[in-house]
């Protein structure tokens, strides 16, 4: 998808739309960048088709639902795949067991952080699932993680408004 359907989305169906797009993009699928969606969604708030207080709460939620539906497959199912793809390949491992150590030893501090990191941002929700970190604290981390990320986001497309807009319309 390039910035012209983005663009269109968000004006016909609007918050739905942001919802969707945010959903699915917290859901690490591809072809949803959080760096074009995000962005855009403040600059349609501050060009007053939706306001800056709606945007966050819609892409919040929006995180929070993708961030919960990975969760609940690393819950249901995780382990159980983990332990097939370490056993094709067992030189991963190691490195894979030192990553779910590290969530493990950092609990909530270590969701929150992850959530702030690119990379890993959108995927800690599986290995959170597989550990079954307790749900309520795994949720609070989630959201307060998604709120500075989107925050940042969302504000610098709302405080360069068009200026961001030229420059994603570029891409």
């Amino acid at each position: 998808m390039d910035i012209s359907t983005f663009t269109a989305y968000f004006l016909r169906y609007g918050e739905a739309a942001i919802f969707v797009i945010v959903l699915l993009e917290y859901m690490n699928l591809p072809g949803f960048p959080a760096g074009i969606i995000m962005p855009l969604s403040g600059v349609m708030a501050a060009r007053g088709n939706i306001g800056f207080a709606r945007v966050m709460i819609v892409t919040v939620a929006a995180g929070l639902a993708g961030s919960l539906i990975l969760y609940a497959l690393g819950w249901a199912g995780g382990a159980c795949v983990l332990e097939r793809y370490m056993k094709r390949h067992p030189e991963k491992r190691e490195s894979l067991e030192k990553k779910l150590d590290w969530i493990r030893q950092r609990g909530c501090i270590g969701i929150f952080a992850a959530k702030l990191l690119p990379a890993v941002r959108t995927v800690v929700s599986i290995p959170a699932g597989i550990l079954r970190m307790n749900l309520l604290k795994y949720t609070i981390s989630s959201a307060l993680g998604i709120i500075v990320w989107n925050l940042v986001f969302v504000g610098a497309g709302y405080a360069c408004g068009e200026q961001v807009f030229a420059l994603l319309g570029r891409m």
